[in-house]
């Protein structure tokens, strides 16, 4: 019998553009509050403080966020933190719009909106395998994670041309009406979410301490951890604040820094689009190898002196970085218990976004003390190298695809 597109699922083109909205919304917020604490506030050495409040209680509350997507509805989760930062950027917006607004209001809200926005995403990720065929798993993960680079590249932009005709507030303004959006296309009755899976009545306390035993009894879902671990601190945070750095030395200006970043956000898009449209069958050497791919454009990109030729860099960073974790991702939400996904994804999502603040910091600190970013950046992605080289080494069953190492820990365990 023929398989149903997945473009026919209304629930997952739901999911998808509500995860566009979304993503879109969250970094418009991001951008339209640093250049709002800079120009209006007139506190750009306030700006590191701010960020601190919106991205460390996100990183901090994430785990947690997992236990709750494993005990209610993740579509009611996922409605629920974006109707709640559509209503926090309503009050933004009036508060900007009658200069009412002060550092302390944006600490408490950028404190609410990170906070909310963790809950948000290992819901949403454990939600897919409910939707979709088990089959269509890594299609879903790859055209999920393209609309959600389009919105990271779409934010910015829209919140720079909106800040640009007509001011901080207006940007504020939009941002509220695409969250509320995103809220919109996750209203619950619109989904065929299901029932919840975990029924097991216990402490968050224990919810969180069984999905850390479920990962650590896992050497694949362990090994697949490292390696996004390597990936986000050694290779995309370190080349992240280096960027700018480097467009700065070489002479370039804000339109250099722009293209740059365009050229990663296009890369990841293709190679999404790629992921979905092929089907990848071992995916940990699929997944070790684009770690692979992506340090050593990284060792090139910290070398080389002309803009341009970073620019094309750029892209391929963006393009590698993509198979290292849309494979993983899909096996893991395959073969994961569903009564544990969204520990399981919490934690996944963690190792992808919490060592980037770290490369920031180390980074930051290592050019603070006189080294040069070029050097920093050799160090870094060198370091990478020698990590993914050990773990290609010895991660036997990461090599292996998912099934496969889940039948002989099977047949292990029988004897």
């Amino acid at each position: 019998m023929t398989q149903q597109s997945i473009f026919k699922n209304r629930t997952f083109i739901f999911i998808m553009v509500a995860g566009f909205l979304a993503i879109m919304g969250y970094t418009m917020f991001f951008m339209t509050t640093t250049w709002f604490v800079i120009s209006d506030l007139g506190s750009s050495e306030s700006l590191g403080i701010v960020l601190i409040a919106i991205t460390v209680p996100r990183l901090g509350m994430m785990v947690f966020g997992g236990v709750l997507a494993d005990r209610f509805k993740k579509s009611t989760i996922m409605f629920s933190t974006s109707l709640s930062q559509g209503i926090m950027l309503l009050a933004i917006y009036l508060l900007s719009s009658t200069d009412s607004m002060t550092m302390t209001y944006l600490l408490v809200f950028g404190m609410l909106f990170g906070t909310l926005d963790a809950c948000s995403g290992p819901a949403g990720a454990s939600l897919l395998p409910k939707v979709v065929a088990t089959s269509q798993i890594q299609q879903a993960n790859a055209f999920y994670q393209g609309a959600a680079q389009i919105g990271v590249i779409v934010g910015p932009i829209l919140a720079g041309a909106v800040m640009e005709a007509s001011g901080v507030t207006a940007s504020y303004l939009i941002a509220t009406i695409v969250v509320l959006l995103s809220a919109f296309f996750m209203f619950p009755p619109f989904l065929k979410e299901g029932d919840v899976e975990n029924t097991i009545k216990q402490t968050p306390f224990k919810d969180l301490r069984e999905g850390f035993s479920y990962i650590k009894s896992s050497a694949f879902l362990t090994t697949g951890i490292l390696v996004l671990i390597t990936l986000n601190f050694f290779a995309f945070g370190a080349i992240q604040i280096g960027i700018p750095i480097l467009v700065d030395l070489h002479g370039g200006s804000p339109i250099n820094l722009s293209y740059i970043e365009v050229s990663l956000g296009i890369g990841m898009l293709l190679s999404s689009g790629l992921i979905g449209s092929i089907k990848i069958k071992r995916r940990g050497v699929t997944s070790i190898v684009g770690l692979v791919a992506t340090l050593a454009v990284a060792v090139a990109f910290s070398q080389v002196p002309n803009l341009y030729i970073l620019t094309g860099l750029a892209f391929f960073i963006g393009f590698s970085m993509t198979f290292v974790y849309i494979p993983f991702f899909s096996s893991a939400q395959e073969k994961t218990d569903a009564r544990i996904m969204g520990r399981v994804m919490s934690v996944i999502f963690l190792a992808m976004n919490g060592f980037d603040p770290l490369a920031y910091a180390g980074v930051t600190l290592f050019v603070s003390n006189g080294y040069n970013i070029q050097h920093i950046m050799l160090a870094f992605a060198l370091t990478g190298l020698v990590i993914a080289m050990i773990i290609s080494w010895r991660g036997k069953s990461y090599r292996q695809d998912y099934s496969d190492v889940q039948e002989n820990e099977v047949e292990r365990k029988a004897l």
